[in-house]
């Protein structure tokens, strides 16, 4: 019986010893632009969390485009990453990437009012129209991303194609309005915070939104790889029901001299920047419960195979896992 008690002891005493080491789950979180992109500023305001720092902890990683988000979570880089839905085509279909999973919302462009990825020339520009832009040179912030597709899309509307009647580069969001003043390429895509930039609002004018020809789009989508999602359910419950909680707190109309104090921080611009859309009607729209609109998902992929981007319209059903956000919203009722 003493022997017992020794031995049942120590196997207690080993377990708390491994609960109190056990370490919580690092997600690394790819992104673009923020606000565009949410996953920078939710973990900004701990207080608010309940689960951050015991379950989970978040870093934000920042990229130039999200390709190269879907590049790295394919590479094992990162754990969580916002890409755009030409992006979940182009992996599933041309690259094969099949454990790729759709989890969240990530922001979607011109639904009901709300703003879309808009593309500028200069104001002294002769460009008054998309058929006005053959034979000139093109840039969006990355080559397969939402803006780029969009920009390609109004482009083949116009019966108008890359390498045969344009030069589409791409360039960092933060370069490419200096590149279009001073006259480097014709045409850009800057969505905000970039077109609120007071150099481009003096010198530049909007020509389209991706919204003109493509209606409303889900732009970015929050994805992740189904092995990571099956080996961390439980902490992964914890993370989503904090995500969705901060996604309210971000866009609840009371918080928001607070939540762009912390979006003018992490951006590191003045506030003035954001101080006249952010969050508002002239954002981005973003489900308060994080749940992608799937009927424009699939409309936004079918497109991508109408205009000869993919061989196939892929279905977005078996890509989606949002069983996360759903045991979210059940928490938060």
């Amino acid at each position: 019986m003493q022997a017992w008690v020794i031995a049942t002891a120590a196997a207690c005493l080993a377990l708390d010893a491994a609960t109190a080491t056990a370490e919580p789950l690092k997600i690394r979180a790819g992104w673009v632009n923020t606000p565009a992109t949410m996953a920078p500023l939710l973990f900004q305001k701990p207080e608010i969390l309940k689960h951050y720092g015991k379950a989970y902890v978040v870093e934000a990683v920042k990229f130039a485009g999200s390709t190269e988000v879907l590049a790295a979570l394919h590479a094992g880089k990162l754990e969580i990453g916002a890409v755009s839905y030409s992006n979940v085509g182009a992996g599933v279909v041309n690259q094969g990437i099949k454990d790729l999973r759709i989890v969240a919302d990530g922001n979607q462009g011109g639904v009901d009012g709300y703003a879309s990825v808009d593309f500028y020339v200069r104001n002294d520009s002769d460009v008054r129209s998309i058929a006005d832009l053959k034979g000139r040179v093109l840039a969006t912030n990355g080559i397969g991303g939402a803006a780029d597709f969009g920009l390609r899309a109004m482009l083949h509307r116009s019966g108008l194609q890359d390498k045969r009647d344009v030069t589409i580069v791409a360039a960092p969001f933060p370069a490419l309005g200096k590149l279009l003043l001073e006259g480097k390429v014709a045409l850009v895509s800057l969505p905000a915070p970039f077109s609120y930039d007071p150099a481009v609002k003096a010198g530049a004018r909007k020509l389209f939104s991706v919204k003109d020809g493509l209606g409303p789009t889900q732009q970015l989508v929050t994805t992740a790889m189904r092995g990571f999602l099956e080996s961390n359910r439980a902490a992964l419950h914890d993370f989503f029901e904090d995500y969705v909680a901060a996604m309210r707190w971000f866009t609840d109309p009371g918080n928001r001299n607070e939540a762009i104090r912390i979006l003018a921080k992490v951006s590191n611009l003045p506030e003035t920047r954001f101080a006249s859309w952010a969050f508002t009607r002239d954002d981005f729209y973003r489900d308060p419960s994080a749940r992608p609109n799937v009927a424009a998902l699939t409309q936004n992929l079918a497109t991508l195979q109408e205009m000869g981007f993919l061989p196939l319209a892929l279905d977005p059903g078996p890509y989606l896992d949002l069983s996360f956000v759903e045991e979210a919203a059940r928490r938060l009722k």
